[in-house]
């Protein structure tokens, strides 16, 4: 069956949010007195919600401040997002799909705010549609946001794929029944396939794109 759709996560799949993420999380700590986060810490965090991030780190007393943190805390947009990186190859790959007609799909933890922060700041193009935020469906690993995309683009599971970096992803995509992509994880991953670099993936589809 020819592949009809590609599904991305955001951090670590289109972006390289690392170094920001952990600024983030720790200058929130620092705010209140508290000590950057552990590795362990750190594995979490990166795969979660922001909310759930910080319930993790900081105590219960300060959970009711957590949805103001990224305002009036720390300025997200002025002093994190310098910090985030497109990932190399990226920007080609979508082109790529893009001009064999294959549709192209955002699910991520972040909240709309910070996607759409991505999208504006590297100014990518219009052609992710859906993009499914933790403010419209259940967080990952709920494979409720995969399946609004299927829905969307009235395809099957099997019509599609699922790139992502983390467990997360890997349960998402196994929820939904969506053959999965590993990208570059840092540990590995049960995936379908599993590469580490735009380039790769691309070479690797070569045979879909000329089914197009």
């Amino acid at each position: 069956m020819a592949l009809k759709g590609l599904i991305f996560d955001c951090d670590g799949v289109m972006i390289d949010s690392t170094d920001a993420n952990r600024q983030f999380y720790n200058l929130i700590l620092e705010h209140y007195g508290l000590p950057p986060m552990r590795k362990d810490q750190e594995r979490y965090c990166f795969m979660a919600t922001s909310a759930q991030a910080l319930e993790s780190l900081l105590p219960k007393e300060l959970h009711p401040e957590i949805a103001h943190m990224g305002r009036d805390v720390v300025n997200y947009r002025q002093k994190i997002m310098p910090l985030v990186k497109i990932y190399p190859g990226f920007l080609d790959f979508v082109q790529v799909l893009h001009n064999h007609g294959i549709r192209m799909a955002v699910l991520t933890n972040r909240t709309e705010g910070g996607m759409q922060a991505v999208l504006d700041i590297f100014s990518l193009p219009p052609y992710f549609d859906p993009v499914v935020t933790a403010s419209k469906a259940r967080p990952k690993p709920a494979p409720d946001g995969a399946l609004s995309i299927l829905r969307a683009w009235n395809c099957t599971a099997q019509d599609v794929l699922y790139v992502g970096d983390s467990a997360t992803d890997q349960e998402t995509a196994r929820a939904a029944g969506i053959p999965f992509v590993a990208f570059h994880p840092a540990i590995p991953l049960n995936a379908d396939m599993t590469v580490f670099s735009w380039a790769e993936l691309q070479e690797r589809l070569q045979p879909q794109f000329l089914r197009q």
